[in-house]
């Protein structure tokens, strides 16, 4: 017994020295800076990794140009969006971009004939001279986006929300805006409405559906 107390005594002045050496506070203080030194490191890579990212996205929209479906391209498109990356020219024809939220996005000329932007959101969207010709607009956001000399000829704006959208210059030739919102729109400089069907708009500026009526829009319920 008085073995065991004597190992136990011995054990017990061991920890208390040991506790009071300084190597090993040396050795606590250097783990602190690794983790800090991994934190300063992983912000410094945090530029490269954002350009492996937008690499990436671009690749995916590149590859899948001129394809119908998504292959990844609202992800993509969405991402770059969200890091500020401007869109200006993006090509993406006949894809399948229903829902795809794109706020505030610099996407002048971009090339989106054909695609099903059907509950799409480019609200506040810069959009001068984009191609939109034949795309499905139903039931998606345009509020306040730059439509400025944009091709909408034969796109389906049913029930589209066009509040407060600039419109001039743009081709409205055959499209089909059904129950669209049009409040605040501006209008006054669109460069052809001829066939567009504008039954039941919602909210037209004053004197708009005389005018358009006038050169050459219909109103019917149902599209002819």
């Amino acid at each position: 017994m008085k073995g065991l107390h004597g190992f136990e005594w011995l054990a017990q002045w061991c920890a208390y020295y040991m506790g009071r050496w300084a190597f090993l506070e040396v050795l606590e203080y250097a783990g602190h800076c690794s983790v800090l030194v991994a934190v300063v490191l992983y912000f410094n890579g945090a530029g490269d990794r954002r350009k492996t990212k937008h690499y990436q996205a671009w690749q995916v929209i590149n590859t899948a140009q001129g394809k119908g479906g998504n292959g990844g391209r609202i992800t993509a498109l969405q991402e770059l969006n969200e890091d500020h990356v401007p869109l200006v020219g993006v090509d993406a024809d006949r894809a399948y971009l229903a829902g795809i939220k794109l706020q505030d996005a610099d996407m002048a000329r971009c090339q989106m004939e054909s695609a099903d932007l059907r509950g799409a959101d480019f609200s506040g969207a810069m959009l001068e001279f984009a191609h939109f010709a034949s795309s499905n607009f139903r039931g998606a956001s345009l509020a306040k986006a730059r439509l400025a000399n944009a091709d909408l000829s034969d796109a389906d704006l049913v029930g589209a929300n066009l509040e407060g959208a600039d419109l001039d210059g743009a081709d409205l030739s055959d499209a089909d805006l059904r129950l669209a919102d049009l409040k605040g729109v501006k209008w006054q400089k669109v460069a052809d409405i001829s066939k567009a069907n504008i039954f039941g708009v919602k909210n037209p500026p004053e004197g708009f559906v005389a005018w358009a009526m006038a050169h050459g829009a219909i109103s019917t319920p149902v599209d002819e």
